[in-house]
């Protein structure tokens, strides 16, 4: 199967949803299918780019196609598009594939790549990486209504011959919207191969030898108001209180709550024990969540968090807001062998965070225990073949409608 992917940027300072499509494409891939990624092209990102993909399995068998796009909105509702060369270059993707999927809901191309499949009779599908969730509908609104109603997000969004959902609550939120398009369900996932053998814990702490030997808590993503960043820099100060040696690291790439954890750490008196590393890809990134003592990540929302799926995979607890609409971290999966392997929050407090961080951090064994769990779970149930077999199953199913 000729399969395309569409997204806005591959660069991966934009979070999970690059990730995402590379893996779920190589993983496409592996199986046998002709992939290619079209990403519209931004200046200066291509470095960062290669680097993210080139520890990826299978990522060479896949067709990277990076094109300068039409991204105004007055260029969408105004300009002569038909002429623009890349939406001749998007024309000729669309058209050799068998079938689009498309990624995000707000960003110029979605309109666009669903224009492109309506002129070449092409059936696509829509990934929205919890754009249509609650919390971020309520961001931006109005420009956000006006996009859907006016603009047409909408028809791009009704076009599509189905909206690859995450979990049920993205469904149940994106319901108040009024869209027809049916649902169907998808998680994401790990490549085990990409993260065997895991490093070898100390391999992180040789490279950040400010923290000693002392236990830290993770968290690792955007430093973006989203994730819950602030909370968590509140929470430390509630465990620090109590654990002298805990230390707390936060990775990622800064998108405009950096200097909120500074200050927060300042005000507390804890700079010292508040290290804040940049963003790691690759093997760093896994070795960080090897040495880490519990990964936090109590987000305001999320659809399937990478970050949370990876630190599992590396056997490392979590302690997570509920809106990261992960429950299985509590419970276990459904019919499934595996209990609990971490703390899913009552609330999405400093409080309820701190607590969840000290019940993790206080029993050794038990900590153990639930990563041995959590690891185990993630092996059963979330790994990118299984996800890639019932992508191209769901692609076949809709393309025959």
């Amino acid at each position: 199967m000729k399969i395309l992917h569409v997204t806005h940027s591959m660069d991966p300072a934009r979070g999970g949803p690059p990730a995402v499509v590379a893996r779920l494409a190589a993983a496409q891939a592996a199986a046998g299918h002709e992939v290619t990624i079209f990403a519209g092209e931004v200046l200066g990102t291509q470095a960062a780019i290669n680097k993210s993909l080139a520890p990826i399995p299978h990522m060479t068998q896949v067709r990277l196609q990076t094109v300068a796009l039409p991204e105004s909105i007055k260029t969408l509702l105004f300009g002569q598009l038909s002429g623009h060369p890349g939406i001749a270059a998007l024309d000729a993707a669309v058209s050799a594939s068998d079938f689009v999927h498309v990624h995000e809901v707000w960003p110029v191309i979605v309109p666009l790549s669903a224009r492109a499949c309506s002129r070449a009779r092409r059936s696509y599908c829509v990934t929205p990486h919890s754009s249509l969730n609650t919390w971020g509908m309520a961001q931006r609104r109005l420009k956000k209504r006006v996009a859907l109603e006016v603009l047409g997000w909408r028809g791009a969004l009704s076009g599509a011959r189905f909206l690859h959902m995450l979990n049920t609550a993205e469904v149940r939120q994106a319901r108040p919207l009024g869209l027809r398009t049916p649902c169907e369900i998808m998680p994401n996932g790990v490549f085990i191969e990409e993260m065997t053998p895991l490093p070898a814990p100390g391999s992180f702490r040789a490279k950040h030898p400010a923290l000693g030997d002392r236990p830290f808590v993770l968290f690792l993503s955007r430093l973006h108001y989203k994730k819950g960043l602030d909370i968590l820099a509140d929470a430390f100060a509630l465990v620090a209180k109590s654990r002298a040696d805990i230390e707390l690291v936060v990775a990622g790439p800064d998108d405009g709550e950096r200097a909120t954890v500074e200050r927060k750490a300042a005000d507390a008196g804890l700079s010292g024990r508040v290290h804040l590393i940049g963003p790691v890809y690759g093997r760093d990134k896994f070795a960080a969540y090897v040495d880490a003592s519990v990964f936090c990540l109590p987000s305001r929302m999320e659809g399937f968090s990478m970050a949370i799926t990876e630190a599992l995979a590396c056997r490392t607890p979590v302690v997570i807001s509920g809106e990261c609409n992960f429950p299985e971290v509590a419970t276990g999966v459904p019919g499934g062998e595996h209990g609990a392997c971490g703390v899913v929050t009552s609330e999405l407090s400093a409080s309820a965070t701190a607590q969840g961080l000290l019940a993790v951090l206080g029993d050794e064994a038990s900590r153990r225990a639930m990563g041995e769990r959590g690891q185990a779970m993630v092996h059963a149930n979330y790994t990118w073949p299984a996800i890639a077999r019932q992508s191209v199953e769901l692609y076949r199913k809709y393309a025959a409608v």
